[in-house]
């Protein structure tokens, strides 16, 4: 493990828990990060990177102007990509990497020029187009963004009104913006920093619309950087986190680009406006979907934060007395903080393992479709759907409780439990809105159940939909008897939603309104189907692993800990499905309990196993040294409040209030 950032001696607490570990850190660090090598490469990188002074922040951010906090990370991120090239790196994978993106802290304006404008060419455009806009873009001699999102329009893509018209005689596109809504709302680097930008827009052509469509847009002169005629560009204002990157808007007047600038790998549009339409339509959707994968990598790195901060500082933290005249104890000894923190350290693991699965599909994806083969596709798409909504979700959440679980202290900014929740509730609505994306995933659903019904094939996550329920399980329950509850509870959720559905047909509502109005069963559906595929996933990895019999314990008791604490959560579900039953729902709350108690004393030892640097966590309460109540003092002197005795708003404000005799 690296050594700390600080020099300071590890506190006593910190000690004796680590000291109660009882498997192999290393090994879970290994696993983590994908074996022994790229455990070293990526502290090899973290070395290379955190010891670099100019990626120090000398005034903490948080006491700097909005244009000063922007200005500062645009500085990092500028620095970085010339220091990638005087070495003869890569500058994409290394603004892609997490450390980077930790260094940067809360956003920073290039974001979206690495994790979306260029996979977008990469992925929507021809060789020709690749080979023009590609290599500018990697270099940094223009910087792209990604404008999607309207004002009035955000994951519902059919509805976006930005327009493109092509125009034969001069072939080129017309993008115009009709109406206040259209106005392109929430790309990051747009307010001051991009020049060019991928534009989703609707194609129109020979009178016809063919939906929404990508286009390459340069929106500010490459040597002034001065917008163009016929753009309106700017920046939205202060947001509820995020604040480092100017996030902008953007407005077409009637705006002229080449007919090549189309990105035209899936779909076309010929010289004199014929429309080639592609394979298949979700294609078009291929850098969504990149941007969903990397979107449910970032939620679990940013759980793993989040839990770190907290449950190193719950084992320094003492309140209270649990026996009456004895000495304070820790607050980790409460089994209501274990409660708070032990799960959401299960769930870290289980978003790691199901993410890895994404990845895994993402990649088949890739090779089906540079076959022509679409195999995958819709599974990727569904996928992605699902565990982007259940990932960032359960990551909010689990900020969430982190920072409540520290208290006081977790709402000081110096903790960074405040950045990462933000962070992550940002998470949460961009991409596709959690809700849309859980009806895309129940629409899906319901779609395979009635396909199964029929005594049709379905396959992929789905598959099961076409088997006949398990029995209910008794006692014992094996992780994998769980696990087939969990499927049963699906499947007898699916099943009451297509009634429910059927039932409003028959009394005469059309599709739409029958779908809306079993909206709130259609969620859960897709809810409870995405956790049990997470399950599914843990408890698939954990019986493909190779790992030592330490190991291998700690993880099945965290796996197991995940299901039946999800299992509790939402028993309801269960015991209308009967599996388990009401009797067997009360013991596994004992379990639990026992569950929380065995956990306990490997709390420290597991958050130290992400390997998390203290540069990386940036906290104040999350020190691998412990030494809390020093750093928060330390922290506090940086304020410019404390420059003064006595500031100037006493002898403006506070001086003339306290003499005036009032």
């Amino acid at each position: 493990m690296m050594k700390p950032s600080r020099e300071l001696e590890c506190v006593a607490e910190l000690r004796k828990e680590r000291a109660n570990c009882n498997f192999n850190i290393e090994e879970l660090t290994n696993i983590i990060d994908g074996g022994v090598e790229k455990t070293a490469s990526r502290r090899s990188f973290e070395k290379q990177f955190l010891e670099d002074p100019e990626y120090v922040d000398k005034i903490p951010p948080e006491y700097l102007s909005h244009e000063e906090r922007v200005s500062n990370e645009l500085r990092k991120s500028c620095y970085t990509i010339m220091k990638a090239s005087k070495e003869g790196k890569n500058a994409s994978s290394i603004m892609d990497n997490y450390v980077i993106r930790r260094i940067l802290k809360d956003g920073n304006p290039l974001m979206l020029h690495w994790g979306m404008f260029i996979p977008g060419i990469k992925g929507q455009g021809t060789p020709e187009q690749k080979k023009k806009w590609v290599p500018l873009a990697t270099s940094g001699r223009i910087i792209g963004t990604y404008a999607q999102t309207e004002m009035g329009h955000g994951t519902f893509l059919r509805g976006l009104e930005t327009t493109a018209t092509y125009s034969p005689d001069t072939q080129e596109f017309i993008l115009h913006t009709p109406c206040i809504s259209a106005t392109k709302w929430w790309p990051g680097g747009m307010g001051k920093t991009a020049n060019y930008a991928l534009v989703m827009a609707q194609l129109y052509t020979k009178g016809q619309c063919h939906g929404p469509h990508l286009f390459m847009v340069q929106i500010r002169d490459e040597e002034t950087h001065h917008s163009l005629k016929g753009i309106t560009v700017g920046e939205i204002g202060p947001r509820m986190g995020m604040n480092t990157n100017d996030i902008g808007f953007l407005k077409f007047d009637n705006y002229r680009i080449p007919r090549s600038n189309m990105l035209m790998k899936n779909s076309q549009v010929l010289e004199d406006g014929t429309y080639v339409k592609p394979v298949h339509s979700k294609l078009n959707y291929g850098t969504m979907m990149y941007a969903r994968t990397g979107i449910i990598l970032d939620a679990c790195k940013e759980l793993q934060c989040a839990v770190t901060i907290a449950t190193r500082y719950s084992a320094v933290r003492r309140q209270s007395e649990l026996v009456p005249g004895e000495p304070e104890p820790q607050i980790l000894d409460y089994q209501t903080q274990q409660y708070k923190l032990l799960p959401h350290i299960a769930s870290v693991f289980a978003l790691h393992f199901s993410a890895n699965s994404v990845v895994d599909t993402y990649m088949k994806a890739l090779s089906n479709i540079s076959k022509g083969s679409m195999d995958f596709l819709s599974e990727l798409h569904f996928l992605t759907s699902g565990l982007k909504a259940l990932s960032t979700t359960d990551a909010a959440q689990g900020a969430d409780i982190c920072r409540l679980a520290c208290g006081g202290h977790g709402y000081i900014a110096s903790s960074n439990l405040p950045r990462i929740y933000t962070s992550t509730v940002a998470a949460m609505t961009y991409e596709g809105e959690n809700t849309v994306l859980w009806l895309q995933v129940a629409r899906h659903l319901i779609k395979s159940y009635r396909t199964a019904s029929e005594n049709k094939p379905v396959f992929g996550s789905v598959a099961y939909l076409a088997l006949q329920p398990t029995m209910p399980p008794t006692p014992p329950f094996s992780n994998r008897a769980l696990v087939d509850a969990y499927k049963s509870s699906v499947m007898a959720l699916i099943q009451d939603t297509d009634a429910r559905l059927q039932k409003l047909y028959d009394a005469g509502q059309d599709q739409h309104h029958a779908w809306n109005n079993s909206s709130v069963q259609l969620v859960k559906c897709a809810q409870a189907h995405t956790r049990y595929y997470v399950c599914e996933q843990y408890v698939r990895s954990l019986e493909e692993l190779e790992a030592s019999e330490g190991v291998r314990n700690i993880l099945s008791s965290l796996c197991r800990l995940y299901i039946v604490h999800y299992i509790i959560l939402n028993q309801g579900d269960f015991l209308k499905s009967g599996a388990p039953s009401g009797e067997n729902m009360s013991l596994l709350e004992g379990e639990l309990c026992d569950l929380l108690a065995l956990l306990r004393p490997q709390a420290v030892p597991l958050v130290d196993a992400f390997n998390m640097h203290d540069l990386l966590l940036n906290s104040t309460l999350g020190s691998w040294d412990g030494n809390v109540y020093q750093r928060l003092y330390d922290e506090a002197q940086k304020s410019p409040l404390n420059k003064t005795d006595v500031p100037k708003a006493y002898y403006k404000y506070l001086r003339p209030l306290l003499k005036s005799s009032l």
